[in-house]
């Protein structure tokens, strides 16, 4: 299943997804970038990242209306970081504004978050884990489940508050009812559509900027409706679970002794360094709150947070929310529903190229040492290598290699510079000569590294490139001679707007010019001599006028034809007047 859409036609040579994924979970393929659904975390930094917003959500919202409108039974499971993320007076009124889209009810995604704290509190009791890491961000599992598989067994083995929310919730109706999770998490989906250890729980997943979306339909403003409560019971403290320590404060509010230090991180790249440092054994006895996203889920990439300060919505929760657990008595509605969840290794199978293989593939993109490896990062990967190893699985593509495609790109040009028989000569607005190559050494008897030091007026007459520079209209087919170098050029002149220049494209028709001099010689000799016969002929015609008579007439017809025609090439001519 997928949770993040593609459009192909707007992804091209961009890579900037590559770069900012931090688990390389993008394959580029036919310069067009994919996302490898096995190997993402779906931590939704490629659909920041992406400048041509290639990449979109998935989205559940048609099947939540549908199952609204074919009048089934639908409950709204409400994401505690709405608290951070949506527009209010009064938190009532967004319970109004749910229940006018619809809803059968609206509960709090905190009431699933309890059960999970009173989890964590049990394995913290028991005290026979190394450590616990707790499993409430899906991205953060994968991530450990995928890449750091050895430490799955130091994952707390409890479901997330959606799952175990949801959970509750069909377990309490005896009637089938459909489960929507409202929130900022895009991970969320997989977790509840994909995943088979939790599937069936939540039968959608929609997110916040979908909820305004769907209110601005109905003409409904949250700030202008009375307010309603929620169906559930409060679930106090466990509404801090969507900042950054709220795990942690919810805990610690239901259990505060325990033998594991307790600490939290947020963000992708320092949830890395931490698991790397567990996989050394640097962190031991530790009770750990895990998000991949910074600031927590208010900042989730399913919710247009831009406007939001993370700070400010940390310090309003935490102020408003008292730090107590729910009483004894919330707890009533159990009946043995199961909140347990097995972490296992899903680690990919790639297959590790050797070294030999890895310096063939460096050597494909010019790097036959080390020195030749730069290791830019403009392709995504943080070195050459890791690039190459990336080609041999499949995931990445030569071209890729920026400056490897610039050499090349640039090499092939001096190869047509070098090897065009034709002269080329680029002056900038000023005249000054900025390209010039060896063709132009031939017929101009300047060197390059002379000829770039030149103004063209130095080395012939600029009339023609003055013209095309100050009119920008390009000269086609003009021919030039250049009686000093010994030279006559059939020239093409344009101009070349983005470097404000004048590129000159010279062809040598000296030659062309020379055979065609011969042939006009020859042709004159023809013709004088022609004029000799008819000139000498007239004269015996005369002579012999009297005997001949009319005949004279005719022979200087077909005389004067014959002049014409090699005069002429044959072309008839107006009969002469008399």
């Amino acid at each position: 299943m997928n949770v993040i859409g593609f459009k192909e036609a707007r992804c091209k040579n961009c890579y900037k997804c590559v770069r900012i994924c931090e688990v390389k979970a993008i394959v580029v393929k036919d310069q067009q970038a994919q996302i490898r659904n096995d190997s993402c975390i779906l931590c939704g930094h490629c659909l920041d990242a992406c400048p041509q917003n290639a990449k979109t959500l998935i989205s559940d919202l048609d099947h939540v209306k549908q199952f609204i409108v074919s009048g089934q039974k639908t409950i709204v499971s409400l994401a505690p970081s709405y608290l951070g993320i949506l527009e209010y007076e009064t938190i009532g009124q967004v319970v109004t504004a749910l229940k006018k889209l619809g809803f059968y009810q609206v509960r709090e995604t905190a009431e699933g978050a309890a059960y999970v704290t009173r989890e964590y509190s049990r394995l913290l009791e028991e005290g026979q884990m190394r450590n616990i890491i707790t499993t409430c961000c899906p991205s953060a599992n994968d991530l450990i489940e995928i890449y750091y598989p050895s430490l799955t067994k130091d994952m707390a083995p409890v479901v997330s508050p959606m799952i175990a929310h949801g959970r509750l919730i069909k377990e309490e109706f005896e009637e089938p009812v459909k489960v929507v999770f409202l929130g900022p998490c895009i991970a969320k989906k997989r977790e509840a559509l994909e995943d088979p250890r939790t599937k069936g729980a939540v039968d959608a997943v929609i997110h916040f900027t979908e909820l305004l979306e769907w209110l601005k339909e109905e003409d409904i403003e949250i700030k202008n409706l009375v307010e309603t409560p929620f169906d559930n019971p409060d679930p106090a403290v466990n509404r801090l679970y969507p900042i950054t320590s709220g795990v942690l404060s919810s805990v610690v509010a239901s259990n505060k002794k325990s033998k594991y230090r307790k600490f939290y991180v947020h963000g992708l790249h320092n949830c890395i360094e931490l698991l790397k440092s567990m996989e050394k054994g640097e962190v031991t006895d530790c009770f750990i709150e895990l998000n991949v996203c910074n600031g927590g889920c208010i900042k989730g990439p399913a919710a247009d947070t831009s406007y939001i300060s993370r700070f400010k919505v940390k310090l309003d929760m935490e102020e408003s929310i008292p730090k107590e657990p729910p009483a004894e008595e919330f707890y009533s509605k159990e009946q043995g529903v199961s909140f347990h969840k097995n972490f296992y290794p899903r680690k990919s199978r790639d297959k590790i190229p050797s070294d030999e293989e890895i310096r063939e593939i460096l050597k494909k993109i010019g790097k036959v040492d080390k020195a030749h490896e730069l290791n830019c990062g403009a392709c995504g990967y943080s070195s050459c290598r890791e690039k190459a190893i990336a080609v041999y699985q499949g995931k990445a593509e030569l071209s890729m290699c920026i400056p490897y495609m610039h050499d090349k790109a640039s090499s092939m040009a001096n190869v047509v510079m070098d090897t065009t028989p034709n002269a080329i000569v680029m002056v900038d607005g000023e005249l000054k000569i900025v390209e010039y190559n060896a063709a132009a050494t031939r017929y101009f008897h300047y060197t390059k590294e002379q000829a770039l030091r030149m103004y063209l007026y130095e080395l012939f007459d600029p009339v023609d490139f003055e013209y095309v520079l100050h009119t920008r209209a390009s000269i086609l087919g003009k021919k030039v001679s250049y009686p000093e170098y010994g030279v006559t050029t059939l020239q093409n002149i344009v101009y070349v707007p983005d470097q404000n220049n004048v590129l000159g494209i010279l062809v040598d028709v000296t030659s062309e010019e020379e055979k065609d001099r011969k042939a006009y010689e020859v042709k004159m000799e023809t013709i004088e001599m022609a004029q000799k016969v008819i000139n000498k002929q007239m004269m015996v015609a005369q002579e012999i006028a009297g005997l001949l008579g009319e005949t004279t007439a005719e022979t200087k017809v077909t005389l004067t034809k014959l002049r014409d025609t090699i005069l002429y090439d044959g072309v008839p001519q107006e009969k002469e007047r008399t």
